[in-house]
Protein backbone atom coordinates (compact mmCIF):
# COMPACT_ATOMS: atom_id res chain seq x y z
CA UNK A 1 0.00 0.00 0.00
CA UNK A 2 1.33 3.43 -0.91
CA UNK A 3 2.43 5.69 1.90
CA UNK A 4 2.20 9.45 1.85
CA UNK A 5 5.26 11.47 2.75
CA UNK A 6 2.99 13.51 5.01
CA UNK A 7 2.43 10.62 7.38
CA UNK A 8 3.46 7.01 7.35
CA UNK A 9 0.65 6.09 9.74
CA UNK A 10 -2.23 6.79 7.37
CA UNK A 11 -2.86 5.03 4.07
CA UNK A 12 -3.41 6.90 0.82
CA UNK A 13 -6.69 6.12 -0.91
CA UNK A 14 -5.51 5.50 -4.46
CA UNK A 15 -7.69 5.08 -7.53
CA UNK A 16 -6.90 2.06 -9.64
CA UNK A 17 -6.67 2.03 -13.41
CA UNK A 18 -9.98 0.22 -13.58
CA UNK A 19 -11.91 3.02 -11.93
CA UNK A 20 -14.19 5.38 -13.86
CA UNK A 21 -12.09 8.47 -13.16
CA UNK A 22 -9.17 6.98 -15.07
CA UNK A 23 -11.30 5.71 -17.95
CA UNK A 24 -12.81 9.16 -18.55
CA UNK A 25 -11.38 11.37 -21.27
CA UNK A 26 -9.15 14.34 -20.49
CA UNK A 27 -12.07 16.72 -21.10
CA UNK A 28 -14.36 14.73 -18.79
CA UNK A 29 -11.76 14.63 -16.02
CA UNK A 30 -11.13 18.35 -16.42
CA UNK A 31 -14.85 19.07 -16.15
CA UNK A 32 -15.05 16.90 -13.02
CA UNK A 33 -12.09 18.80 -11.53
CA UNK A 34 -13.96 22.08 -12.12
CA UNK A 35 -16.66 20.66 -9.78
CA UNK A 36 -19.85 21.72 -11.59
CA UNK A 37 -21.89 20.30 -8.69
CA UNK A 38 -20.52 23.21 -6.60
CA UNK A 39 -21.62 25.89 -9.05
CA UNK A 40 -24.93 26.32 -7.23
CA UNK A 41 -22.95 28.55 -4.85
CA UNK A 42 -22.71 31.06 -7.68
CA UNK A 43 -26.48 31.53 -7.64
CA UNK A 44 -25.75 34.32 -5.15
CA UNK A 45 -24.85 36.34 -8.25
CA UNK A 46 -28.57 36.58 -9.04
CA UNK A 47 -29.43 38.28 -5.72
CA UNK A 48 -28.75 41.70 -7.22
CA UNK A 49 -31.03 40.94 -10.15
CA UNK A 50 -33.95 39.95 -7.90
CA UNK A 51 -33.57 42.53 -5.14
CA UNK A 52 -32.54 45.22 -7.61
CA UNK A 53 -35.98 44.78 -9.21
CA UNK A 54 -34.49 44.00 -12.61
CA UNK A 55 -35.82 40.46 -12.95
CA UNK A 56 -37.98 41.32 -15.97
CA UNK A 57 -35.36 43.46 -17.68
CA UNK A 58 -33.99 41.29 -20.53
CA UNK A 59 -30.69 43.19 -20.73
CA UNK A 60 -30.11 42.85 -16.98
CA UNK A 61 -31.01 39.15 -17.07
CA UNK A 62 -28.52 38.57 -19.89
CA UNK A 63 -25.77 40.36 -17.94
CA UNK A 64 -26.58 38.39 -14.78
CA UNK A 65 -26.48 35.06 -16.63
CA UNK A 66 -23.13 36.01 -18.15
CA UNK A 67 -21.86 37.03 -14.69
CA UNK A 68 -23.00 33.65 -13.34
CA UNK A 69 -21.16 31.81 -16.12
CA UNK A 70 -17.99 33.82 -15.45
CA UNK A 71 -18.09 33.02 -11.74
CA UNK A 72 -18.66 29.34 -12.51
CA UNK A 73 -15.50 29.46 -14.63
CA UNK A 74 -13.49 31.33 -12.01
CA UNK A 75 -14.68 29.14 -9.14
CA UNK A 76 -13.61 26.13 -11.22
CA UNK A 77 -10.17 27.73 -11.61
CA UNK A 78 -9.96 28.15 -7.84
CA UNK A 79 -10.84 24.47 -7.38
CA UNK A 80 -8.09 23.48 -9.81
CA UNK A 81 -5.55 25.58 -7.92
CA UNK A 82 -6.71 24.16 -4.61
CA UNK A 83 -6.61 20.55 -5.81
CA UNK A 84 -3.13 20.96 -7.28
CA UNK A 85 -1.83 22.28 -3.97
CA UNK A 86 -3.70 19.71 -1.85
CA UNK A 87 -3.22 16.61 -4.00
CA UNK A 88 -0.99 14.85 -1.45
CA UNK A 89 -3.32 15.54 1.47
CA UNK A 90 -6.38 14.64 -0.63
CA UNK A 91 -4.92 11.16 -1.22
CA UNK A 92 -5.33 10.58 2.52
CA UNK A 93 -9.03 11.44 2.42
CA UNK A 94 -11.63 8.69 1.85
CA UNK A 95 -13.65 10.85 -0.56
CA UNK A 96 -11.27 13.49 -1.91
CA UNK A 97 -8.82 10.79 -3.00
CA UNK A 98 -11.16 10.11 -5.94
CA UNK A 99 -10.81 13.64 -7.32
CA UNK A 100 -9.17 13.65 -10.77
CA UNK A 101 -5.95 15.37 -9.70
CA UNK A 102 -5.48 13.45 -6.45
CA UNK A 103 -6.19 10.14 -8.19
CA UNK A 104 -3.79 10.87 -11.05
CA UNK A 105 -6.54 10.79 -13.69
CA UNK A 106 -5.77 14.45 -14.48
CA UNK A 107 -2.11 15.46 -14.53
CA UNK A 108 -0.86 18.47 -12.60
CA UNK A 109 0.46 19.98 -15.82
CA UNK A 110 -2.89 19.69 -17.61
CA UNK A 111 -4.73 21.12 -14.61
CA UNK A 112 -2.26 24.00 -14.34
CA UNK A 113 -2.55 24.91 -18.02
CA UNK A 114 -6.35 24.74 -17.81
CA UNK A 115 -6.37 26.97 -14.72
CA UNK A 116 -4.16 29.55 -16.45
CA UNK A 117 -6.22 29.60 -19.67
CA UNK A 118 -9.65 29.56 -18.02
CA UNK A 119 -8.57 32.14 -15.47
CA UNK A 120 -7.37 34.48 -18.20
CA UNK A 121 -10.53 34.02 -20.28
CA UNK A 122 -12.79 34.43 -17.26
CA UNK A 123 -11.14 37.61 -16.02
CA UNK A 124 -11.04 39.09 -19.53
CA UNK A 125 -14.77 38.43 -19.87
CA UNK A 126 -15.37 39.93 -16.42
CA UNK A 127 -13.64 43.19 -17.35
CA UNK A 128 -15.58 43.07 -20.60
CA UNK A 129 -18.83 43.46 -18.64
CA UNK A 130 -17.54 46.50 -16.77
CA UNK A 131 -14.50 47.53 -14.75
CA UNK A 132 -16.23 47.24 -11.36
CA UNK A 133 -17.34 43.68 -12.07
CA UNK A 134 -13.85 42.81 -13.30
CA UNK A 135 -12.28 44.12 -10.09
CA UNK A 136 -14.70 42.15 -7.94
CA UNK A 137 -14.02 38.99 -9.97
CA UNK A 138 -10.26 39.55 -9.66
CA UNK A 139 -10.65 40.07 -5.90
CA UNK A 140 -12.58 36.79 -5.68
CA UNK A 141 -9.82 34.82 -7.43
CA UNK A 142 -7.12 36.51 -5.33
CA UNK A 143 -8.95 35.93 -2.03
CA UNK A 144 -9.74 32.27 -2.71
CA UNK A 145 -6.23 31.61 -4.01
CA UNK A 146 -4.86 33.11 -0.79
CA UNK A 147 -7.26 30.85 1.09
CA UNK A 148 -5.93 27.80 -0.73
CA UNK A 149 -2.30 28.77 -0.15
CA UNK A 150 -2.45 30.05 3.41
CA UNK A 151 -5.67 31.07 5.11
CA UNK A 152 -7.33 27.62 5.07
CA UNK A 153 -4.82 26.54 7.72
CA UNK A 154 -5.70 29.31 10.19
CA UNK A 155 -8.59 28.77 12.57
CA UNK A 156 -11.54 31.20 12.19
CA UNK A 157 -9.83 33.00 9.30
CA UNK A 158 -10.57 29.96 7.14
CA UNK A 159 -14.35 30.16 7.50
CA UNK A 160 -14.36 33.98 7.33
CA UNK A 161 -12.45 33.82 4.04
CA UNK A 162 -14.91 31.34 2.54
CA UNK A 163 -17.76 33.59 3.64
CA UNK A 164 -16.04 36.56 2.03
CA UNK A 165 -16.11 34.67 -1.26
CA UNK A 166 -19.91 34.51 -1.08
CA UNK A 167 -20.13 38.23 -0.33
CA UNK A 168 -18.03 38.94 -3.41
CA UNK A 169 -20.36 36.78 -5.50
CA UNK A 170 -23.38 38.76 -4.32
CA UNK A 171 -21.63 42.10 -4.82
CA UNK A 172 -20.51 41.02 -8.29
CA UNK A 173 -24.08 40.30 -9.33
CA UNK A 174 -25.11 43.81 -8.35
CA UNK A 175 -22.26 45.66 -10.06
CA UNK A 176 -22.67 43.54 -13.20
CA UNK A 177 -26.10 45.04 -13.83
CA UNK A 178 -25.44 48.42 -12.21
CA UNK A 179 -27.83 48.27 -9.25
CA UNK A 180 -27.16 49.26 -5.63
CA UNK A 181 -26.93 46.32 -3.25
CA UNK A 182 -28.30 46.68 0.26
CA UNK A 183 -25.76 46.49 3.08
CA UNK A 184 -28.31 44.36 4.86
CA UNK A 185 -28.15 41.77 2.10
CA UNK A 186 -24.35 41.79 2.10
CA UNK A 187 -24.45 41.16 5.85
CA UNK A 188 -27.00 38.39 5.39
CA UNK A 189 -24.85 36.79 2.70
CA UNK A 190 -21.86 36.87 5.05
CA UNK A 191 -23.81 35.34 7.93
CA UNK A 192 -25.47 32.62 5.86
CA UNK A 193 -22.16 31.69 4.24
CA UNK A 194 -20.50 31.61 7.66
CA UNK A 195 -23.24 29.29 8.90
CA UNK A 196 -22.61 26.90 6.00
CA UNK A 197 -18.83 27.08 6.39
CA UNK A 198 -18.94 26.31 10.11
CA UNK A 199 -21.36 23.44 9.49
CA UNK A 200 -18.99 22.07 6.86
CA UNK A 201 -16.05 22.26 9.27
CA UNK A 202 -18.06 20.37 11.87
CA UNK A 203 -18.95 17.66 9.37
CA UNK A 204 -15.30 17.34 8.31
CA UNK A 205 -14.15 17.14 11.91
CA UNK A 206 -16.63 14.40 12.78
CA UNK A 207 -16.08 12.41 9.57
CA UNK A 208 -12.27 12.44 9.72
CA UNK A 209 -12.05 11.96 13.50
CA UNK A 210 -8.41 11.44 14.54
CA UNK A 211 -7.16 12.07 10.99
CA UNK A 212 -8.74 15.55 10.82
CA UNK A 213 -5.64 17.53 11.81
CA UNK A 214 -3.52 15.57 9.35
CA UNK A 215 -5.80 16.53 6.49
CA UNK A 216 -6.11 20.23 7.42
CA UNK A 217 -4.14 21.90 10.22
CA UNK A 218 -6.92 24.29 11.21
CA UNK A 219 -9.20 21.36 12.10
CA UNK A 220 -6.91 20.58 15.03
CA UNK A 221 -7.93 23.91 16.57
CA UNK A 222 -11.66 23.20 16.34
CA UNK A 223 -13.84 20.89 18.37
CA UNK A 224 -17.49 19.88 17.84
CA UNK A 225 -18.45 21.82 20.97
CA UNK A 226 -16.67 25.00 19.83
CA UNK A 227 -18.19 24.76 16.37
CA UNK A 228 -21.66 24.18 17.84
CA UNK A 229 -21.24 27.38 19.89
CA UNK A 230 -20.19 29.34 16.82
CA UNK A 231 -23.02 27.87 14.73
CA UNK A 232 -25.52 28.81 17.43
CA UNK A 233 -24.36 32.45 17.44
CA UNK A 234 -24.37 32.69 13.63
CA UNK A 235 -27.76 30.98 13.33
CA UNK A 236 -29.43 33.48 15.67
CA UNK A 237 -27.63 36.40 14.01
CA UNK A 238 -28.69 35.30 10.52
CA UNK A 239 -32.34 34.92 11.39
CA UNK A 240 -32.50 38.19 13.32
CA UNK A 241 -30.68 40.08 10.57
CA UNK A 242 -33.10 38.75 7.95
CA UNK A 243 -36.12 39.66 10.09
CA UNK A 244 -34.78 43.18 10.70
CA UNK A 245 -34.02 43.58 7.00
CA UNK A 246 -37.61 42.77 6.00
CA UNK A 247 -39.04 45.46 8.32
CA UNK A 248 -36.34 48.12 8.07
CA UNK A 249 -37.61 51.53 6.86
CA UNK A 250 -35.11 51.49 3.96
CA UNK A 251 -36.44 48.14 2.74
CA UNK A 252 -40.08 49.18 3.06
CA UNK A 253 -39.42 52.46 1.26
CA UNK A 254 -37.38 50.88 -1.50
CA UNK A 255 -39.84 48.10 -2.36
CA UNK A 256 -43.05 49.85 -1.32
CA UNK A 257 -44.22 46.92 0.77
CA UNK A 258 -44.10 45.64 4.33
CA UNK A 259 -44.94 42.08 3.32
CA UNK A 260 -41.39 40.67 3.13
CA UNK A 261 -41.76 39.86 6.84
CA UNK A 262 -44.04 36.98 5.78
CA UNK A 263 -41.06 35.23 4.15
CA UNK A 264 -39.27 34.77 7.50
CA UNK A 265 -40.66 31.22 8.07
CA UNK A 266 -38.73 29.97 5.01
CA UNK A 267 -35.22 30.80 6.29
CA UNK A 268 -36.32 29.56 9.71
CA UNK A 269 -37.26 26.18 8.33
CA UNK A 270 -34.31 26.05 5.91
CA UNK A 271 -31.68 26.70 8.57
CA UNK A 272 -33.30 24.31 11.03
CA UNK A 273 -33.56 21.66 8.34
CA UNK A 274 -29.88 22.05 7.56
CA UNK A 275 -28.98 21.76 11.25
CA UNK A 276 -31.06 18.60 11.37
CA UNK A 277 -29.07 17.17 8.47
CA UNK A 278 -25.80 18.10 10.19
CA UNK A 279 -26.66 16.54 13.55
CA UNK A 280 -29.01 13.68 12.69
CA UNK A 281 -28.07 12.67 9.16
CA UNK A 282 -24.30 13.25 9.32
CA UNK A 283 -24.64 15.99 6.71
CA UNK A 284 -23.18 19.45 6.35
CA UNK A 285 -20.03 18.43 4.50
CA UNK A 286 -21.38 19.51 1.13
CA UNK A 287 -23.98 22.32 1.18
CA UNK A 288 -24.38 22.21 -2.61
CA UNK A 289 -25.24 18.52 -2.52
CA UNK A 290 -27.95 19.06 0.10
CA UNK A 291 -29.43 21.92 -1.89
CA UNK A 292 -29.78 19.62 -4.91
CA UNK A 293 -30.73 16.35 -3.21
CA UNK A 294 -32.65 17.08 -0.01
CA UNK A 295 -36.23 17.53 -1.16
CA UNK A 296 -37.55 19.43 1.89
CA UNK A 297 -34.62 21.86 1.78
CA UNK A 298 -34.89 22.29 -1.99
CA UNK A 299 -38.63 22.89 -1.69
CA UNK A 300 -38.08 25.47 1.04
CA UNK A 301 -35.59 27.44 -1.06
CA UNK A 302 -37.89 27.30 -4.09
CA UNK A 303 -40.91 28.48 -2.09
CA UNK A 304 -38.89 31.30 -0.55
CA UNK A 305 -37.84 32.43 -4.03
CA UNK A 306 -41.42 32.33 -5.31
CA UNK A 307 -42.69 34.25 -2.28
CA UNK A 308 -40.05 36.97 -2.64
CA UNK A 309 -40.75 37.37 -6.37
CA UNK A 310 -44.50 37.55 -5.80
CA UNK A 311 -44.06 40.19 -3.10
CA UNK A 312 -41.57 42.33 -5.02
CA UNK A 313 -43.03 41.96 -8.50
CA UNK A 314 -46.47 40.40 -8.34
CA UNK A 315 -50.00 41.14 -7.21
CA UNK A 316 -49.06 40.74 -3.53
CA UNK A 317 -47.21 44.05 -3.71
Amino acid sequence: MARSPVSSARPAYTVSADDGAVRRSLAANLLAALRPSQWTKNLFVFAGLIFGEELFNPAAVTQAVLAFAIFCTLSGVVYLINDIRDREADRLHPLKSARPIASGALSVRSAGVAAFVLGGVGLAAAFGINTAFGLVALSYVALLSLYSALLKHHVILDVLTLSGGFVLRAAAGAVAIGVPFSRWLLLLTLLLALFLALSKRRAELVALADDASGHRRSLAEYSPYLLDQMIGVVTASTLLAYAFYTISPDTVQRFGTEDLIFTVPFPLYGIFRYLYLVHRRDGGGNPSEHLLTDVPLLTCVALWGVAVILILYGPVR
